[in-house]
């Protein structure tokens, strides 16, 4: 019986190269080193990790839209190629793109390629029919590759393809006009795919704006950042004697990291030239990946980090729930949880009517029993509030227009005219946000897309020298999207100084509910 036993096997091994790509990877394709030869493509983490994230949004979707930020040499082009191989020759009449943003870019993925298919077991090899600089041509299924530039008259545009790896898009000419018409070439029908890969460039480029739209949930498009630290090559034996700097051990407490990678980073800023370079081309968190010398965010990336990687900081006393409603456009309404000096939990939600809205409201009022639940009634949120009040909760629901006046007074120069202080209440919350984040000792979530938002907002001063944040609209002027869970926590301060103790409505004085700490914010 052992003939039986041996086609079951062979019958489990094909179920596997169809089904398992890293695993096709591993038995069929061959890869240069950069030690030179060939040797089998074997994945390390970060390609790992970002196969995990396609495939799930391809589960719920049908579907790839995928925007990859990431270090230098990761592999990530080479997944790309690799997945995209397995399916152009597997199946019959489709096309795949390569697109990148320079031709010696565009020889080299078209290089994998060709290297894939050159070295494929002939048992399984596509027979090929066109195959020069530009176009492969696999002729038994009428499938292949056309390769193009992103130069200024555009790239890709003519035709039809299943799949489109593009690469190095922060560098692309007019990216955002040249990425709206090769949407156009991909149906949008299950089974397509868009992968696009880059590493970072300039803060509040065309590409920044694409990445944005992607983390704040947007556009079709998920993005996904994969850092350095992820890799396990990026490490350097130490050196005798070597010895951490201060500033180099709390980098590595707060991002994890050990002797070997930090001696590493070390090295790499060395050949670089400067620390600044090395966070764009080796960024541990999305923000640094764009060089931000131009712009004065109103609340500061490391203030931001800290508080993602503050450890022991347990939720106590009131909860305090800030609701920034969006309604059916194109912001998302987002809701915080604020127990003392944590933000334990933020949600986002998009295109919900206002009953919907408040009914979800509603639903956190009842299981969550809130001591106070601020709302923006600066337009859609009037609706919501409203409705909750009709529905009797107006002794837990808080009505906050982000464009009235501040509660505190403004300080006094020294003539006792008001000089400084803050415009509006939404200039008032976000400087009691800040002013917590600066204390010290306080925690949000370790999310990325609250990091964007958080440090996404700039300021100016008016003629009285009151701080005014920079509007929505002018955000969205420059490509920015609506900072909506940002908006969400700066409501869980609206408490004067940004209390976490909650004012009695009755009684205009504190109640302290359970509460056995308070922030002076």
């Amino acid at each position: 019986m052992d003939w039986l036993n041996d086609l079951r096997q062979e019958g489990e091994r094909a179920t596997r190269m169809a089904t398992d790509l890293e695993f096709y990877c591993s038995e069929n394709l061959r890869i240069r080193p950069k030690a030179g030869g060939l040797v089998p493509f074997l994945w390390n983490p970060a390609q790992r990790e970002l196969h995990r994230r396609i495939e799930e949004q391809k589960a719920k979707t049908g579907r790839v839209r995928v925007i990859v930020l990431k270090a230098r040499q990761m592999g990530i082009s080479t997944y790309f190629a690799s997945r995209f191989y397995k399916s152009t020759t597997a199946l019959p009449g489709v096309m795949t793109q390569i697109i990148a943003h320079e031709k010696p870019a565009s020889r080299n993925l078209f290089a994998l390629v060709k290297r894939f298919h050159e070295n494929m077991p002939d048992a399984i090899k596509q027979p090929t029919g066109a195959d020069n600089s530009e176009q492969l041509m696999f002729s038994a299924i009428d499938s292949g590759y056309t390769v193009s530039v992103a130069t200024e008259e555009g790239a890709g545009r003519s035709g039809t393809a299943n799949f489109a790896h593009l690469s190095e898009a922060a560098f692309w000419h007019s990216l955002q006009e040249q990425l709206a018409a090769l949407v156009q070439t991909i149906p949008d029908i299950d089974g397509t795919e868009i992968a696009i890969e880059t590493t970072g460039n300039q803060f509040g480029d065309e590409f920044h704006q694409l990445w944005r739209r992607a983390e704040a949930g947007d556009s079709e498009f998920m993005a996904v950042f994969l850092p350095w630290s992820i890799d396990p090559n990026y490490r350097r034996a130490l050196p005798e004697g070597f010895a951490m700097t201060a500033e180099e051990s709390a980098l590595a407490e707060l991002h994890g990291l050990d002797a070997e990678q930090i001696c590493w980073r070390r090295a790499k800023i060395s050949q670089l030239g400067s620390e600044d370079h090395f966070k764009r081309e080796y960024p541990l968190i999305p923000d640094e990946a764009f060089m931000a010398s131009q712009f004065d965010s109103f609340i500061t990336s490391d203030l931001v980090l800290a508080a993602r990687k503050a450890k022991d900081i347990e939720p106590y006393g009131n909860l305090i729930v800030g609701v920034d409603p969006a309604g059916m456009g194109d912001d998302s309404t987002a809701i915080a949880w604020r127990r003392g000096h944590c933000i334990p939990k933020i949600e986002r939600h998009r295109k919900l009517t206002t009953m919907e809205i408040a009914g979800l409201v509603m639903k956190i009022i009842r299981e969550d029993r809130p001591a106070k639940v601020n709302i923006d009634v600066g337009g859609l949120g009037v609706g919501v509030y409203d409705r909750l009040i009709e529905q009797g909760h107006g002794d837990v629901v808080t009505a906050v227009n982000f464009g009235s006046k501040p509660l505190e007074p403004p300080p006094l120069d020294d003539t006792g005219k008001p000089s400084g202080g803050n415009a509006n209440r939404r200039a008032e919350l976000w400087n009691n946000l800040r002013n917590a984040l600066q204390a010290g000792h306080f925690s949000i979530p370790d999310n990325d897309s609250l990091h964007a938002d958080l440090t996404s907002v700039g300021y100016k001063f008016d003629s009285q020298g009151r701080l005014l944040l920079e509007a929505k609209a002018d955000m969205k002027k420059r490509g920015m999207p609506s900072p909506d869970e940002a908006d969400a926590v700066a409501l869980c301060f609206a408490e004067p100084g940004g209390s976490p103790v909650v004012r009695s409505k009755a009684t205009n004085f504190h109640r302290v509910i359970n509460y056995p700490r308070m922030v002076v914010a």
